[in-house]
């Protein structure tokens, strides 16, 4: 059985024809976000059509589909999706409709944490958490196999917890938030801060513009000693850590994935990572695992596929 997965951006759309967690064809186009809502559901029928072709006699059990912003996954209706410029679209209608597929929708970043955990590296967990490192805090729950998305799917925005009470300003219009210290975007601004108060830093040799400082900068700066990246990078870690206890302390789950372009620095980032949580989450409990995760960028296809065969349960 085969599933087509589809992963909706705010600049492409992917689709990919999927059997087992593997992508065999895939298809992609621009988000055209000022065309309006009708013409991009009439672009993602149109890759799954070219992928209903390329799978010739190949039987396609359904379409699933990953979208950003506040989505109902039991009707299929996306509420708010601010990047696409989105209102109460009923997607999963008007997909069903053109490709004549039963078509499931949630979340991207729900659609991701399934991909990581049926196929990636939460596989061998019955449940884990899915935090990506991007421009925010992505986040995704999965409890004995299954998504947890909260009431009308509008739960697991772990991004949202708030970690310093009256501290820096997020983009949801609180303060303080776990997205606002722990997200790639507060550790760019975190950077430029230092460099600002810390001329003679060695930062200033990575990034001589401080306008291209980006989220490898501070790990650069480590890599020539610099004391100010150190600190900047122990201060990250100590609010990245804060933020996956609060994960471990309520839910203990079997494992968290990370993802996102941060965690490409591997064990630099995870080692300190696994001595903060082991140090001050609560109690004595089963071991969590922290892992990295492995399906990068095809996470949304594999796990708006996966949606298909998890929904029809």
């Amino acid at each position: 059985m085969y599933q087509i997965g589809i992963d909706i951006g705010g600049t492409s759309i992917k689709a990919g024809l999927v059997k087992d967690g593997r992508i065999v064809a895939w298809r992609s186009v621009l988000t055209d976000t000022d065309a309006g809502a009708d013409k991009i559901i009439s672009d993602i029928a149109g890759m799954v059509n070219e992928l209903k072709i390329e799978a010739g006699d190949k039987v396609i059990t359904g379409v699933g589909i990953g979208c950003p912003g506040a989505v109902n996954s039991c009707t299929g209706m996306v509420d708010h999706a601010y990047n696409l410029k989105w209102d109460y679209v009923p997607l999963g209608e008007k997909m069903q409709k053109l490709t004549g597929y039963p078509t499931r929708v949630c979340n991207d970043a729900n659609a991701a944490a399934l991909g990581e955990a049926k196929y990636g590296a939460g596989k061998a967990y019955g449940s884990s958490v899915f935090i990506t490192i991007g421009t925010g805090i992505g986040s995704g729950i999965i409890i004995d196999g299954r998504m947890y998305e909260g009431n009308q799917s509008k739960g697991a925005e772990i991004g949202h917890v708030v970690i310093k009470s009256g501290g820096e300003p997020c983009t949801c219009g609180r303060r303080g938030c776990f997205e606002a210290y722990s997200s790639a975007t507060a550790l760019i601004r975190d950077t430029k801060r230092a460099m600002l108060k810390n001329p003679d830093s060695k930062l200033w040799e990575v990034a001589p513009d401080i306008e291209k400082v980006n989220g490898k900068t501070v790990f650069d700066g480590m890599l020539l000693g610099d004391t100010t990246a150190k600190k900047v990078f122990d201060k990250y870690i100590q609010m990245l850590g804060e933020g996956l206890c609060n994960i471990i302390n309520a839910l203990r789950p079997e494992a968290i994935i990370l993802g996102g372009g941060v965690c490409a620095q591997g064990d630099v980032l995870l080692v300190p990572l696994k001595k903060y949580i082991a140090k001050y989450s609560f109690g004595e409990g089963p071991h969590v695992g922290l892992h990295i995760a492995t399906l990068k960028n095809d996470a949304g296809i594999i796990g708006a596929a996966a949606l298909v065969a998890w929904q029809n349960n």
